[in-house]
């Protein structure tokens, strides 16, 4: 039995539940009768126990278990008999043995429904689809990253097939070994001391001032100079200090790039070493690249116009439940990185914003897929599929591993429904295109990669 549906707010409602005690009794006696049949106890053989010591042992467990299990069906049914989405889970607590008849036990049960959805005008609404090229220049720009990825060093003033290296002093783009020790007010301090240490010049791996002593430095040269550690330095010991370092060169090595050849090509993977097709496969690896990130940029763009255009209370369970589930993440993702982070505490105001958005579009792109009929057909997950295989060397086993899994083919479901969203609101709304420089879409490090 269950009381009137109480409106707490506008999403928080209260139910009482009511059920008579002789009814969990009955339930708890007959699944004490079960028990017994297997229980042991020490000199009765198995199912000889008596009753008493059956009930000693396993009533409080039972009288919970039963107890749950009425609570959670007849919150089930009082919700169901009230048509009440109910968003999270409830909480539900023990009501006095003043607040239930007497021959009776009672519950409430406090919860959030799912808010009404309205949709606003779309055809208001404003966005920005992103659009960039691809052209020779980026083509080249990327032969260059190439290149430097697959770069060899050799050795300044040891003459090989490819030359000796030119100037024998260090400079940018050169990889060099050194001995180093620095010392603060005398005394060396703590990870400020290496032998045979490597880096390359101009990476940005060391300090600017350590960088600037060791340029033009020849091998077995030696230099000391003052380096300020920032006050933000990751070594909290140093950070602010300035300390004396000396630097003894070791070895200098040279960068090579290789040629682009046709060798160069087959180590693309194309095996007649054609520079053309070599050309054309990165174009077209750009091309699906860019027209990911700008579907991404422009799906952004499309669900701001929705939070604006959507009115709707987002319910409290969903987001703590959404933060939780981020905080998760960021604890497998540092566990992924080598920290132990299986028992961190990290604060839920690091994901309140991000959780109430994803709970808030949740919502917004289920009302939108339901009133417009947008759901993902078997077709779409298909291509979808399809065009995901198209980068790997085998696309039949990727076609495999999605097709034989549902969870990942949910997954894939999800991000074709958001697209159906994108594409419905893109053919509503005011769309204006914007164009986005290359290298601004790929990121500012690309160029440096």
């Amino acid at each position: 039995m269950a009381t009137a549906v109480e409106t707490l707010s506008k999403l928080e409602r209260r139910l009482t539940l009511t059920f008579p005690l002789a009814d969990v009794q009955a339930e708890v006696d007959k699944r004490l009768k079960v028990r017994a049949r297997t229980a042991k106890a020490p000199g009765f053989r198995p199912g000889k126990v008596p009753m008493k010591m059956v009930a000693a042992q396993y009533g409080y467990q039972i009288e919970s278990e039963v107890l749950n299990d009425k609570v959670g069906q007849a919150f089930s049914d009082a919700t169901s008999e009230n048509t009440l989405r109910v968003a999270g889970y409830p909480k539900i607590e023990p009501k006095t043995s003043e607040g239930a008849p007497e021959g009776f036990v009672s519950f409430e049960a406090t919860f959030e429904i799912y808010p009404e959805v309205a949709i606003g005008d779309l055809a208001a609404a404003e966005v920005e689809q992103a659009v960039a090229a691809v052209s020779d220049a980026e083509i080249d720009k990327t032969v260059d990253i190439l290149r430097k990825q697959r770069v060899h060093y050799h050795v300044k003033g040891e003459q090989g097939a490819h030359g000796d290296g030119g100037d024998p002093a260090a400079k940018s783009g050169d990889r060099v070994t050194v001995d180093f020790v620095g010392i603060i007010d005398g005394v060396e301090f703590q990870g400020g001391k290496a032998d045979d240490y490597q880096f390359v010049l101009g990476e940005g791996r060391m300090l600017p001032e350590f960088e600037a002593a060791a340029t033009g430095l020849k091998v077995s040269e030696a230099k000391t100079f003052p380096l300020a550690f920032p006050a933000d330095y990751h070594g909290k010991d140093v950070a602010g200090k300035t300390a004396d370092f000396t630097i003894t060169m070791k070895r200098i090595e040279w960068a090579h790039l290789p040629e682009v050849d046709a060798e160069f090509a087959r180590s693309l993977g194309v095996e007649d070493g054609d520079l053309a097709k070599m050309r054309e496969d990165i174009k077209r690896n750009l091309e699906r690249e860019v027209s990911s990130r700008t579907k991404a940029k422009t799906k952004d763009s499309v669900m701001d116009a929705l939070i604006k255009a959507c009115e709707l209370d987002v319910p409290k369970a969903l987001v703590e439940q959404d933060v939780e589930r981020l905080a998760e993440m960021a604890r497998q993702d540092m566990a992924q990185r080598g920290m132990d982070a299986k028992n961190m505490q990290l604060p839920k105001e690091l994901f309140t914003a991000q959780a109430e958005r994803r709970v808030r579009l949740g919502l917004i792109l289920g009302e939108v897929v339901k009133v417009n009929k947008l759901e993902a057909t078997a077709d779409q997950v298909k291509a979808q599929i399809e065009d995901f295989a198209q980068s790997y060397d085998d696309p039949q086993q990727v076609l495999k591993y999605y097709f034989s899994d549902r969870s990942r083919l949910a997954e894939v479901e999800a991000l074709v429904l958001e697209e159906n969203v994108v594409k419905y609101v893109l053919s509503k709304s005011k769309v204006t295109e914007k164009a986005i420089a290359f290298d601004e879409l790929m990121g500012n490090n690309r160029a440096q990669a």
